[in-house]
């Protein structure tokens, strides 16, 4: 089982992790476990920050499309609840107009 709580570390921590692993030649696992870090944790950031550098997968989004698709995504379910409360109203007026 996991902990109870998710351990935040600060972004100079997870950038010199990130160098440490290119530097020494050393395996993502490796440098974690001397760091005393989830290796899975040490291969995301490595993994964004490849991307960030356009060095990521084929078709990997960047940090700055990431937070522009959350952008998006917030602002899409936004607009869709407020069409359905226009349809509603549009709904009640109409019956209200045939009295």
């Amino acid at each position: 089982m996991g902990s109870k709580y998710t351990k935040r570390y600060t972004e100079e921590f997870k950038r010199d992790a990130i160098a440490l692993v290119d530097s020494s030649g050393k395996t993502v696992t490796a440098v974690a476990r001397e760091l005393g870090i989830s290796s899975e944790s040490l291969r995301g950031w490595y993994r964004r920050a490849k991307a960030d550098q356009g060095e990521g997968a084929p078709g990997e989004l960047t940090s700055a499309e990431r937070e522009e698709l959350r952008r998006l995504r917030r602002e899409n379910r936004e607009q869709q609840q407020t069409i359905e409360l226009l349809k509603k109203a549009t709904a009640f007026f109409a019956k209200e107009s045939d009295r």
